[in-house]
């Protein structure tokens, strides 16, 4: 086997020794036949929610477990391969294997990195919010665009996306807007997202000049019934008011939608998607969210240097630049990860810059040395 091969199977023996690690590969099918002993219980389901849970968790520990064990045969199979065509002096057949191991290095180094998602909430749903910072209408308009790309991102991993609150733009675009994004590691992933991201491009609204504008990404884990965050009554104020949907027939005319005050922080959640009630809720758990994510900042010092680094949606805050104009590049400013396909990363092409932040938050490690890249 050719040097670079071999540095390839050496690369993916590498992840997958983590990924059984990780797993826990030795008690791994004990604990899967406890879970479909839990499945069967026919009394399961008289707790919707902690079925669910518990459905969440066994679908976990099965991908986990296909993870590994398919990634470890596709390593067996393409070096019986190569082994074969060296054998046989079939230079296709060894090309087109080696080719295979190139990228399974990558497919496993990416696993790798989604085994690390291991923190108490990464596994959560998460609430998403952007607003519009510095630059007026113009920031209007990217946080707009912002929006745009988180959601494609979500669907893209085939995350379930629900519009929790919209505050639109006084000319274009939207001052505010607070997403639910529902799948496996949401939390996980879209931390790293937190902070401000500023663009420069000329400017859409008839000026014709290079502007520059910030909006502010953040993200908080959904809680979970794993989790206690208790909010004292006398610290919040609960608001009623009126909302409107996208117009027409559409238009909500009642007095829906939520916006709970908490006063001890400045916190400030709103639903307005739902009826009153589960605006309510909706927002209660929105708040317990925020609540929670403070006390993780305090608890956790990576964690605290994160969301510092979100302060003000201007100058000098921001975690990303995107320069449509003069030029088309996509900077992140902690890993120095970039890459001049402006247009993919705004439709959601925004997992390596993901995988750049985990693998330097989690293991210190370079994207480079995350992915296996040379």
């Amino acid at each position: 086997m050719r040097a670079e091969a071999q540095n390839n199977v050496d690369k993916i023996e590498k992840s997958l020794d983590l990924l059984k690690q990780r797993l826990g590969w030795e008690t791994a099918q004990h604990r899967l036949e406890e879970f479909n002993a839990r499945v069967e219980d026919p009394n399961l389901w008289d707790n919707p929610e902690a079925a669910q849970k518990l459905m969440r968790e066994r679908q976990s520990l099965v991908d986990a477990m296909d993870n590994y064990t398919s990634l470890k045969q596709e390593l067996a199979d393409n070096v019986e391969l190569i082994e074969l065509g060296e054998m046989e002096e079939d230079e296709e057949v060894v090309a087109d294997a080696e080719k295979a191991l190139k990228d399974l290095v990558a497919k496993a180094a990416s696993k790798e990195l989604e085994a690390l998602l291991d923190g108490e909430t990464d596994g959560n749903d998460a609430f998403l919010e952007i607003k519009a910072g510095a630059g007026g209408t113009e920031a209007c308009d990217w946080a707009n665009m912002l929006a745009r790309m988180y959601v494609r991102w979500a669907e893209k991993r085939g995350f379930e996306v629900e519009l929790q609150e919209e505050q639109a733009g006084a000319e274009a675009g939207i001052k505010s807007a607070t997403y639910q994004i529902k799948g496996k590691n949401a939390y996980g992933w879209l931390k790293s997202e937190s902070g401000t991201h500023r663009l420069v491009r000329i400017s859409p609204f008839g000026k014709g000049t290079r502007e520059t504008s910030f909006a502010a990404v953040g993200a908080y884990p959904v809680i979970d019934d794993n989790i206690e965050v208790v909010v004292n009554p006398a610290d919040i104020r609960i608001d009623t008011f009126r909302s409107s949907g996208a117009g027409g027939q559409h238009v909500n005319t009642t007095d829906s939608a939520v916006r709970i005050t908490h006063h001890p922080t400045g916190i400030v959640v709103t639903s307005s998607e739902k009826s009153q009630h589960q605006n309510r809720d909706i927002a209660m758990k929105a708040l317990k969210s925020r609540l929670y994510q403070l006390e993780l900042d305090r608890r956790n010092a990576e964690v605290n240097a994160l969301h510092e680094a979100k302060g003000d949606a201007g100058w000098g805050n921001q975690i990303r630049s995107y320069v449509l104009q003069p030029y088309q590049m996509v900077k992140d400013l902690r890993t120095q990860y970039e890459t001049a396909d402006t247009s993919g990363v705004l439709d959601g092409d925004l997992d390596p810059f993901m995988e750049a932040t985990l693998a330097l938050q989690v293991s210190g490690k370079s994207r480079a040395d995350a992915r296996g890249e040379d």
